[in-house]
């Protein structure tokens, strides 16, 4: 049985790519040795002794301290005849800098597991994919928070609280706030309800991406145009899975308009749905979206994410959230072992193509 060298930064606060890199540790138990990337050949080739492969997942946190370190560990891992495993997250929404920076490492890479089959179109469609075919595969990512067993009131939580009693509905959205997030599309969808007579505010759980010009003005700008000032709120960044899932508790129903449908990359619907709350969401474009992803269709098998048409507007997509809001919770589903499933198709992919 294939024992795995995994590969990560020391990022404290993670993104969704760690979080998967440091489960996937986790989840692999006996058969993982976690190694965190810095300028030390010496200690990477000790840690390959034991071990029959090493897996990189991309693209990795702080990416330009990092930019030496995969490579060494992949050339290093290839002169010992370690089989090299690399996940792609991302790749044509990256930078070509990054791009550049990641070639050579996927080059000598034995096989690619991608996210989704979004990615792996992406690659294929790519220059770099002409480097020859390598064993790949797809596999589901599983959301990297978790309802906690017991809930408190933060700040946040709080803070949406009092919008409801006020007696409004409050539709949520979670995740980063930037322009790809149609966060816009929401604002447009509530000041739709609000006109249909529905009294509505709009939580934003997550914060505003400072890397990009002008999201918060703008942002800001749209709130006023829909006329709804004082009905949204942004909760800013939340730390904990506590904080996170107190906040979703406030929150009658999440609601997210695509402009390329619900794909398998979207984590933030993931965990919104996992709180029991409805996700109101348009439907993929394409149907092999979400074929690889188990949890995805039993939450929609089970009604916890309701989909719209692929190119519903606003006012399609308010009339389901008004039905999400007035209708009943949906039945329970067993979260943890749809999970457990999830995993356990990950190793098997990531066994299939060591081999």
């Amino acid at each position: 049985m294939n024992r795995y060298l995994i590969l990560r930064s020391d990022a404290a606060t993670l993104c969704g790519v760690e979080a998967f890199t440091r489960n996937l540790t986790e989840h692999l138990g006996s058969r993982a040795l976690s190694h965190v990337l810095k300028l030390d050949p010496k200690d990477i080739w000790k840690s390959l002794d034991t071990c029959n492969g090493i897996v990189l997942n991309f693209p990795m946190v702080a990416w330009k301290k990092r930019l030496l370190e995969p490579l060494v560990a992949v050339m290093l891992a290839r002169l010992r005849r370690k089989k090299v495993t690399v996940i792609l997250h991302e790749w044509a929404s990256l930078d070509w800098k990054r791009r550049i920076a990641l070639w050579p490492i996927v080059l000598l890479a034995d096989a690619i597991l991608f996210s989704a089959p979004e990615i792996r179109s992406e690659w294929l469609q790519s220059r770099s994919s002409a480097s020859g075919r390598k064993p790949s595969a797809l596999i589901p990512i599983p959301p990297n928070i978790l309802m906690p067993e017991t809930l408190s009131d933060p700040p946040a939580a709080l803070e949406i609280r009092e919008q409801r009693n006020k007696g409004r509905r409050v539709v949520g959205q979670f995740g980063s706030i930037y322009p790809k997030k149609n966060c816009a599309e929401l604002l447009d969808i509530a000041g739709t309800l609000q006109d249909s007579g529905h009294d509505v505010a709009v939580a934003f759980i997550g914060s505003f991406i400072k890397a990009l010009d002008n999201v918060e003005e703008d942002f800001l700008r749209q709130v006023q145009a829909h006329g709804l000032n004082d009905r949204v709120l942004v909760t800013g960044y939340l730390a904990t899975d506590k904080d996170v899932f107190a906040a979703f508790r406030e929150v009658d129903v999440f609601c997210y308009k695509f402009s390329e449908g619900l794909t398998s990359r979207r984590g933030s619907v993931l965990a919104a749905a996992l709180s029991g709350r409805v996700v109101v969401t348009n439907s993929p474009r394409k149907t092999a979206s979400l074929a690889h992803h188990g949890l995805f269709q039993a939450l929609i098998a089970n009604g916890n994410i309701v989909t719209c048409p692929a190119d519903a507007d606003s006012g399609m997509m308010a009339a389901a959230v008004g039905r999400a809001i007035e209708g009943s919770p949906p039945p329970p589903l067993d979260f943890n072992a749809e999970i457990l499933s999830m995993w356990g198709a990950i190793i098997c992919r990531l066994d299939e193509v060591q081999r």
